[in-house]
């Protein structure tokens, strides 16, 4: 036995009248081994006290315990108690906590729905850099992850579910489906994709109102089982900040919609009556203050009122399976997951941290500034899918002119009229230093993009002088994140890099790690990170509540290599 002069530990709880059995060397005393005991998440974990000092152990057992804990994962209060160490040592034991992994946070109901081993999915950011290295990465260790499919023409997205399926042929993956408000024909287009290559688990974000395209791939994924009960086989995890658009995903399709559909042959009239029994989605992902499209919710305020209505509206409909909520925004420690699943989250959604992971379809210059910035390094700025309606998106402001220039051209488009109406020397600078051509040689480059994307859009803005400035100023914001994945030399102070607060949080936690650098970070090392510090965090504050006090030195979960 290790004797130390004081390692900190005070227990003021009261104890239990239950003896500890074992081998009194396995009992460690000072700060190293109690630090490796408390780790040790597979095995219980024994607060003792011996010859006046407190000590912790993963060995031996508790000699008079109605309930004895296994190794993890499982809890079985039926099991034998553990055989004591061949020399026996009996000693009073204070407190005992169970063994806990990563894989046991969140909903099992979730895990056994995705066929997943982790609580723990990576987000669809746009434009590929939720690449298909991460989706993959992810799937073959037991994690979703969904493909940013968003602003892709149909031809990558297509090449994408290809290698994925390839990949991972029994899954788990997601594609994203972003509501396209300007541009219905991509959303309508997506829909198409995945119902021909068979990609059962779609993430829809940024969804104002239900479409006939999210309510047609939903309805045509259901059937009915030999027992005659319903089976869903095109799943929906919608991506939300507001309690009107989750009722609208937690109510079943609204029956216009449906009846449309029957007319129009794209679905049967066995879907539609089916579908009026489902919701819309069977996940819910609450949120809160993330990077790109946000609300800048606290998550902390939103999770609890969207877990509340999900309650209220079970109880009206009584769906056989609950619809299952989880949190996104602002996840980017072991602290910031615990909190999630404290407050309900069945499970995590993370976007930023995960941006700046080496499968990320983005610039190796992007990581590089990801992983510098700080938690106040990110701000709201206008959008490009969403421009003309004035909806903003959250991005990082350190090492980029994009947030300033992209909030001008919003202020040029809602004080003009046209183009034409722009003074000249607003027309100048804009060609000088924002777009770097004349806005005519911009206006044809835009018309030729979408007379391949979309040509409705140019047929749109023909007489509407309006419509057309927004084309021309979604050019600029449009290209600036692709260059920011690609690298486009010469373009860095343009890059727009989507972002939340919990990229700095991330870097704080793992400074002065391996993971401090962006070339460490594998999307699977840091995701294992972040749910085995949430289940050590869970230990510590268990221990807490017992009554035990820990130093704070103890209390800190910092990522090595495995």
């Amino acid at each position: 036995m290790t004797k130390v002069e004081d390692n900190g530990l005070h227990f003021t709880g009261t104890a239990g009248k239950h003896a500890w059995k074992g081998n009194l060397d396995s009992v460690a005393f000072d700060e190293a081994g109690i630090k490796a005991r408390l780790l040790n998440l597979a095995q219980p974990c024994y607060l003792v006290k011996a010859e006046g000092q407190l000590g912790f152990t993963n060995e031996g057992r508790l000699d008079t315990a109605s309930v004895s804990w296994d190794a993890a994962p499982s809890v079985d209060t039926a099991s034998v108690l553990l055989d004591a160490a061949p020399s026996v040592d009996t000693v009073e034991a204070l407190l005992v906590a169970p063994p806990l992994l990563p894989e046991q946070l969140g909903d099992p109901e979730f895990l056994a729905f995705h066929k997943v081993k982790y609580a723990y999915t990576v987000g669809s950011m746009a434009q590929g850099i939720a690449s298909e290295e991460m989706v993959i990465a992810l799937g073959k260790a037991g994690m979703l992850g969904s493909f940013g499919a968003a602003g892709l023409p149909p031809a990558r997205i297509e090449a994408a579910i290809r290698r994925i399926q390839e990949a991972l042929p029994e899954g788990p993956y997601a594609f994203n489906l972003i509501h396209s408000p300007s541009e219905e024909a991509l959303e309508r287009g997506a829909v198409e994709l995945y119902l021909k290559y068979g990609v059962h688990t779609v993430e829809a974000s940024a969804f104002l109102d239900l479409t006939p395209h999210i309510v047609r791939y939903r309805a045509s994924g259901l059937s009915l089982t030999a027992d005659n009960q319903i089976e869903i086989q095109n799943k929906v995890i919608a991506k939300l900040s507001r309690r009107e658009v989750a009722t609208k995903f937690m109510q079943p399709a609204p029956a216009k919609i449906l009846q449309e559909l029957v007319e129009k042959k794209l679905i049967t009239e066995l879907q539609a009556s089916l579908a009026a029994k489902v919701p819309m989605a069977d996940n819910i992902t609450v949120e809160a203050d993330s990077g790109g499209h946000t609300d800048n919710r606290p998550l902390v305020v939103l999770l609890p009122s969207i877990i509340a209505l999900r309650d209220e509206i079970q109880q009206k409909y009584q769906y056989q399976r609950e619809i299952l909520v989880g949190a996104g925004g602002g996840i980017g420690t072991p602290a910031a997951a615990l909190a999630a699943f404290m407050l309900g989250a069945a499970y995590l959604v993370t976007g930023s941290i995960s941006n700046s992971c080496i499968e990320s379809g983005t610039s190796a210059h992007t990581k590089k500034l990801l992983a510098q910035a700080e938690m106040a390094d990110v701000i709201m700025a206008p959008s490009a899918d969403m421009f003309e309606m004035g909806v903003k998106v959250q991005l990082l402001k350190r090492g980029t002119l994009f947030p300033m220039r992209s909030q001008k051209l919003y202020d040029l488009y809602r004080s003009y009229n046209s183009i034409e109406e722009l003074p000249t020397e607003e027309r100048a600078i804009l060609e000088k230093q924002i777009f770097r051509k004349s806005l005519d040689t911009v206006w044809d480059e835009t018309v030729a993009f979408f007379n391949e994307r979309d040509p409705e859009q140019i047929a749109r803005a023909a007489n509407n002088p309006k419509r057309k400035m927004a084309l021309i100023f979604r050019w600029y914001l449009g290209l600036s994140s692709r260059w920011s994945n690609t690298g486009e030399k010469g373009r860095e102070m343009d890059y727009q890099i989507w972002s939340g607060p919990a990229m700095g949080a991330f870097n704080d936690w793992v400074r002065g790690s391996y993971l401090e650098e962006s070339n460490n970070r594998k999307v699977v090392e840091v995701a294992w990170h972040v749910m085995t510090g949430a289940a050590f965090l869970y230990r510590l504050q268990s221990l807490k509540l017992q009554g035990l006090r820990l130093p704070s030195r103890y209390g800190q979960y910092y990522p090595t290599p495995r």
